[in-house]
């Protein structure tokens, strides 16, 4: 059996380094012939991530209703990643960029991993949570595909409809997709946010406050297409 994750332990300390020196290598080759090959290497790691994460799952005998299904904001933040870093859709590096640094970096910070390297979670989890908020920064800076007025409403919509759509399959299959039922057993944000179920209502409420802020750089600047 591998080894029992340790927040902010050896390998998780190993993960956000990695992560760090793989963004500074693609803004290295962000101007230079490389960067469609990185970015679109990316893209397609970010894409085939579900995929490949369901073919583990099989094989491990670890498929079942939770993991079979991409309802996860961070799923959809790694769909979008892979979308926008492929064809620069507006709608997909605005998803990307606020859910990825609202939610999916949170995750890179206090994940909610149990079992430690070198299992397939642990290198799947941060392939995600380390491959989206890269994703997220490059698409604003160095592709600069930067959210446009009305980002904040049109995302905000999005994730509180999504919400409701996660909230029907809880019900219907039992599950705990963005612990909507139960929070994470690691120490992370939801600890602070009260208990079930009013801590779903307070993260919506929380999420308009990051995606606001993540919004205030651009608030100011001239709309660009």
């Amino acid at each position: 059996m591998p080894p029992t994750f340790h927040l902010y332990g050896t390998s998780h300390q190993a993960a956000l380094a990695v992560t760090l020196l793989v963004f500074i290598f693609m803004l290295a080759l962000a101007r230079t012939r490389f960067a469609p090959i990185v970015e679109k290497t990316l893209g397609t790691l970010l894409l085939l991530l579900f995929p490949i994460s369901l073919i583990g799952h099989a094989w491990s005998g670890t498929l079942n209703a939770q993991t079979l299904l991409p309802l996860q904001y961070c799923d959809i933040a790694c769909i979008a990643g892979g979308i926008a870093l492929w064809t620069r859709r507006q709608f997909c590096c605005e998803v990307l960029y606020f859910f990825g640094l609202a939610g999916t970096l949170q995750g890179l910070l206090t994940p909610a991993l149990v079992v430690d390297f070198p299992s397939a979670s642990y290198v799947f989890f941060f392939l995600l949570h380390g491959g989206v908020p890269i994703a997220a920064v490059y698409v604003v800076t160095a592709m600069r595909h930067r959210p446009q007025p009305g980002a904040v409403r049109r995302v905000m919509t999005f994730s509180v409809a999504w919400y409701a759509v996660i909230a029907v399959v809880n019900y219907a299959l039992g599950t705990n997709y963005a612990f909507q039922c139960t929070k994470p057993p690691q120490a992370s944000l939801f600890d602070q946010l009260g208990p079930w179920p009013w801590y779903n209502f307070v993260a919506i409420g929380v999420g308009l406050v990051f995606y606001s802020v993540l919004y205030l750089p651009f608030a100011f600047r001239k709309a660009t297409r």
